[in-house]
């Protein structure tokens, strides 16, 4: 039977539709070679730039697998330019009494992200447990990242926005703890703090296809991986066994930030 001319228009749109995606696409990967070609040259802006064979990097994590589910493109980007990473993780994701397993895991996904686990530390404090309906104190917080900050000389922190990009409360209240520390201006002299931006959840699970957002968009720092890297990124969040539900394999093939970070300045 002949096609009406309904169908005919709808398998018309279809494959505009396509033909665009397929566009979008060649064009994000395009950029995100180009981008990703040029490494932490391109990344920095603004006030947020420094040469980054300088850069002492603190990464204050909420949880083992926020540092490869978040920031994989942060410390892979700084590393590809000779920067120095160190994890601050500020619960041992004990939720479901899995805490001493997921240190392990921590330590193996950082050790695939170029962070020895002789700059890994986990705090593991009764007041600070690992719970989404927990707002963590502010005041207990910063004084363990103060504390780690100055013993290691950092100059850069990076942490979670007030989003916490999943809304998580522990997310949340390290960026209460860092906003505290810089409004307060106990942070040592010429120490930087960068946040990773919360996206909506349409750009959070477009992957690649969020690279000419994330390009045009004000922002302090980009980091974009290349594939090699992306796929080193998810080697890392792979370490993370215990976690690894049906969900987060497809959060790791979808997620932009397994790819993106986009960061401001405090």
């Amino acid at each position: 039977m002949a096609a009406g001319p309904r169908g005919w228009g709808l398998a018309a749109l279809a494959l505009l539709l396509a033909l665009l995606l397929a566009l979008l696409l060649g064009g994000a990967r395009r950029l995100r070679r180009r981008y990703a070609a040029d490494g932490a040259r391109a990344s920095l802006r603004g006030r947020a730039a420094a040469r980054a064979d300088g850069v002492r990097l603190l990464l204050v994590t909420a949880h083992p697998d926020d540092e490869a589910m978040f920031f994989a493109p942060t410390v892979l980007g700084l590393a590809r330019a000779g920067a120095r990473a160190a994890v601050l993780c500020c619960s041992a994701g004990n939720y479901y009494n899995q805490g001493e397993i997921r240190k392990k895991e921590l330590e193996q996904s950082c050790f695939l992200l170029g962070i020895p686990a002789s700059d890994v530390t986990v705090v593991d404090h009764r007041d600070l447990p690992d719970n989404p309906a927990v707002e963590w104190d502010t005041q207990l917080l910063a004084a363990f990242v103060l504390k780690h900050i100055e013993a290691n000389n950092i100059n850069l922190v990076v942490t979670f926005d007030a989003g916490g990009v999943s809304g998580h409360a522990n997310h949340i209240s390290l960026y209460t703890a860092l906003r505290y520390l810089h409004s307060e201006r106990k942070l040592p002299e010429g120490c930087r703090v960068l946040v990773l931006e919360s996206v909506n959840l349409f750009r959070k699970y477009i992957s690649v296809l969020d690279v000419p957002i994330s390009c045009l968009l004000p922002r302090d720092a980009l980091f974009i991986l290349t594939e090699e890297e992306t796929e080193q990124a998810r080697r890392a969040m792979r370490c993370h066994r215990s976690q690894l539900l049906w969900f987060r394999h497809i959060y790791m093939l979808f997620s932009r930030y397994m790819v993106i970070n986009s960061l401001r300045l405090l």
